[in-house]
């Protein structure tokens, strides 16, 4: 008895240190993840600028508040709705039911909300570079609200759902989609897709006969290189914080996201020169953020050598997919649905693609292709009820001689470039 006595007050410094062991590494993972949501959030900064410099002048203010309250409007209902139907308990496979509106928890669970906030935030975003110049300020809210609350947490459900029990039937199936090429940017853009089909072309923007496409430039291209470079940095914590732990892991995740977004600029640039284009820097920024949304789904399952062929392929994709929505006379202002939803799909197809230890598997594949289309029949179809629906009751499309005059003046009564506008400045006086 003495024997076992004294072996047992032997061992409990041992057990005081293995506790104190795992609560150290938990608190250094709360730490990584939160820092890496502080990166996420600062994406914000870089939508709002790379959006605002490729729009006009007198829209810079509309731009940068849809960036602003998509923040603070999505933070708030994806803590009251959209976490508890991505993430809550998930016995049916479809859609969370638990865990709205978390007031309790672990120290985990709020550090996780937290960082799933900053993703729903950039979902939603998506919309407001595509729908520029002429739409609503307060129908594209309520758009906003309904996307960050049900739209984009229903998909997110079954590709990452179950985190409080059950499982997302994708994930069942074995999906990949690591930080969410298609789980966050492509349902942002099929719905920024949808959103531009019910509103229809800017004022201009193709000829009334023709048919023929206008440019209409940006009015500030220094404003969009800052974007670029602001956008590829939070991307850090984007792919890196999805480890959810400060993992050996992170290296290479990063590493990863650097070579893509490195070699979809050098894609978007050698598909411009092959097929005859102007190298365009708009055209640039968007490749390196085409291979930064590629990488996503597979930042942690491919070698660097797939990462930089997936960024190369998503930033030849970005320049080609803006060429197509031309063609077929959609105004996507920022080039958001071919960045986003067209170099999103093919990134989810790469990560089934070059998994490393089982490149190539045909089931594998297939999966990623299920996801892929099941994100599209789910999110644009949806959304396009949803944009119909605000455009008949409220109207989404501001008038034709408000988007002349310009949406800084006609919805928020205030400038963002007062020298430029005195006319309507001082309309007043």
């Amino acid at each position: 008895m003495k024997q076992k006595l004294s072996a047992l007050l032997l061992l409990m410094p041992l057990a005081a240190n293995a506790d104190g062991a795992v609560a150290g590494s938990q608190n250094i993972n709360i730490l990584w993840v939160c820092i890496a949501a502080a990166m996420v959030f600062f994406m914000q900064a870089g939508f709002a600028l790379l959006e605002s410099g490729m729009s006009r002048a007198k829209n810079a203010v509309n731009v940068m508040m849809k960036n602003y309250v998509d923040v603070c409007a999505g933070s708030l209902i994806f803590w009251l709705v959209g976490f508890g139907l991505m993430f809550g308990s998930n016995s049916s496979g479809f859609f969370g039911a638990s865990h709205f509106a978390l007031t309790t928890g672990t120290p985990w669970d709020f550090t996780v909300l937290l960082f799933q906030i900053m993703f729903a935030a950039t979902a939603v975003t998506i919309c407001s570079g595509a729908m520029a110049e002429r739409t609503r300020y307060d129908a594209y809210l309520v758009a906003a609200c309904v996307i960050t609350a049900f739209i984009y947490p229903v998909f997110g459900s079954w590709a990452w759902g179950g985190m409080y029990g059950g499982q997302g039937w994708l994930a069942k199936l074995g999906f990949i989609d690591f930080a969410g090429s298609t789980v966050v940017h492509s349902v942002g853009a099929w719905c920024a897709l949808a959103g531009i089909i019910v509103l229809g072309a800017r004022t201009g923007r193709f000829d009334r006969n023709s048919g023929q496409p206008r440019t209409i430039p940006g009015h500030n291209l220094s404003l969009v290189a800052l974007g670029g470079f602001i956008l590829w940095l939070g991307w850090f914590g984007f792919n890196g914080g999805s480890t959810l732990a400060a993992s050996a892991d992170v290296g290479l995740i990063i590493l990863n996201t650097q070579l893509a977004a490195s070699a979809g600029a050098i894609g978007a640039l050698l598909f411009s020169k092959i097929t005859r284009r102007p190298v365009l820097l708009t055209a640039t920024v968007n490749g390196s953020v085409a291979g930064l949304v590629g990488i996503t789904a597979g930042a942690a399952s491919m070698g660097p050598e797939f990462a930089a062929l997936t960024g190369l392929i998503a930033g030849a994709i970005s320049v080609y997919g803006a060429g197509w929505l031309e063609r077929r006379r959609l105004d996507d202002v920022v080039g958001a649905i071919p960045v986003h939803g067209f170099a999103g799909a093919w990134g989810t197809l790469a990560a089934g693609m070059f998994v490393q230890g089982n490149m190539f598997d045909g089931y594998q594949i297939a999966v990623q292709i299920i996801g892929i289309f099941s994100a599209f029949f789910w999110a644009f179809p949806t959304a396009l009820i949803l944009f119909y629906v605000l455009h008949k009751l409220f109207g989404l499309r501001a008038s034709t001689e408000d988007e002349q005059r310009g949406l800084d003046y006609t919805e928020h009564d205030e400038i963002g470039y007062p020298e430029f506008h005195q006319n309507v400045t001082y309309h007043r006086e």
